[in-house]
C-alpha cells in the first residue's frame, strides 16, 4: 500500500452527494463486471472512482488496434496485453486497496458460481453477441437475488435495463430461446432499445451485420453507459432512489438530445415490439 494513499481523502469529493456512512457502505460493496472491453473498462474505473472497494472482474481477451476508438484501457502502451491485467492495474492506480477477484478465462459456466460469490450487484459488459453466457449469468443472478444491470452503448447514447430480484427475468423479457444467432442478436438489440433513437442517424447501414456479428461503436456511448450504470448501482447499494426494473427502461441519446422512458410489458412478446422486430429485420436484412 503506497504511504501517500488514503481512502478517505481520495474519495472525499463524493461526500455531499453521499454521506460518510454511505461512502463506507460503497467501500464495503462488491461489484461483478463480466467483460472489460467497450463498456466494461469504463464501468470498472467509474465504480472505482465512486469508491466501491471490491470487484470480481472477468476477461480473456487482449487489447488490439480495433479497440482504440472506445475502450478505456486501449492504447499503444497496452497493445497485445491482457485486458484483465491492464484494467486491474488501472483500477489499482486509483485505489491500491482494491479487493479484486480476477477471472482470466472470462466468465464460463464452470466458474460462474465463484464469479458471483459475495457479489452485491452485477454490471453486464459482455460482448454484445455473447448471448449464451449472458443468459446464464442473468439466470444465476436471478436465482441468487443479485440485481443485474445492463447499460448498452447504442449510437451516441445509452439504453439501460435492470433485472431486479422478484421482477421480470432476462429470459422472459428478451425471448431468445430457440432463435437463430442473428435473430437472438436482433431481439437483444430491440429489447435493449425499444425506442431505437440511434437508428435515424446511422450513416452507413452496411456497417451493421448481425449475421457476421459486426457493428459500429462510439466512445461517447461507452462513457454514458458507465455513468448510467454507476448511478443505478449507487442507488441499489445505498437503498435510495428509484431504479426502473424491466419491462421499464431508459434510453438517452446525446446526438438527438432525447430521453425516452420505455415500457414493454411482455418484453419482445409485446405486439408493438413484434412489429418493430419485423421492421428491423427488413432494415438490417436479418434472416429470422
Amino acid at each position: 500500500m503506497p504511504e501517500d494513499f488514503d481512502y478517505a481523502n481520495a474519495f472525499a469529493r463524493n461526500l455531499g452527494w453521499v454521506t460518510q456512512d454511505e461512502q463506507a457502505r460503497l467501500q464495503g460493496a462488491r461489484i461483478a463486471i463480466a467483460g472489460l472491453g467497450g463498456v466494461g473498462g469504463s464501468h470498472l474505473l467509474t465504480h472505482t472512482r465512486l469508491g466501491v472497494g471490491a470487484f470480481n472482474i472477468a476477461d480473456m481477451d487482449h487489447f488490439e488496434l480495433a479497440n482504440f476508438n472506445r475502450q478505456a484501457g486501449a492504447s499503444m502502451g497496452h497493445l497485445r496485453r491482457p485486458k484483465l491485467e491492464v484494467m486491474a492495474e488501472m483500477a489499482r492506480d486509483i485505489n491500491p486497496a482494491l479487493d479484486l477477484g480476477l477471472f482470466p478465462d472470462g466468465v464460463t459456466r464452470e466458474n460462474l458460481s465463484r464469479f458471483l460469490d459475495g457479489v452485491d450487484v452485477y454490471v453486464d459488459s459482455l460482448d454484445f453477441f455473447a448471448l449464451d453466457i449472458r443468459r446464464a449469468v442473468f439466470e444465476e443472478c436471478a436465482r441468487r437475488g443479485i440485481p443485474a444491470l445492463t447499460a448498452a452503448p447504442l449510437g451516441m447514447g445509452v439504453a439501460f435495463l435492470a433485472f431486479l430480484p422478484g421482477r421480470m427475468s432476462f429470459d422472459d423479457y428478451f425471448q431468445l430461446a430457440g432463435q437463430t444467432p442473428a435473430e437472438q442478436a436482433l431481439r437483444f438489440l430491440l429489447g435493449l432499445s425499444p425506442a431505437m433513437l440511434q437508428l435515424k442517424y446511422l450513416a452507413d447501414p452496411s456497417r451493421v451485420n448481425l449475421d457476421e456479428k459486426e457493428g459500429p461503436s462510439t466512445p461517447m456511448a461507452c462513457e454514458l453507459c458507465a455513468g448510467m450504470a454507476a448511478t443505478q448501482t449507487l442507488k441499489l447499494l445505498l437503498g435510495r432512489g428509484d431504479v426502473p426494473a424491466a419491462p421499464w427502461g431508459i434510453h438517452f441519446d446525446a446526438y438527438r438530445n432525447k430521453l425516452a422512458k420505455t415500457w414493454r410489458p411482455g418484453g419482445n412478446r409485446n405486439p408493438l415490439q413484434r412489429l418493430l422486430l419485423a421492421v428491423a429485420r427488413r432494415r438490417l436484412a436479418v434472416n429470422g
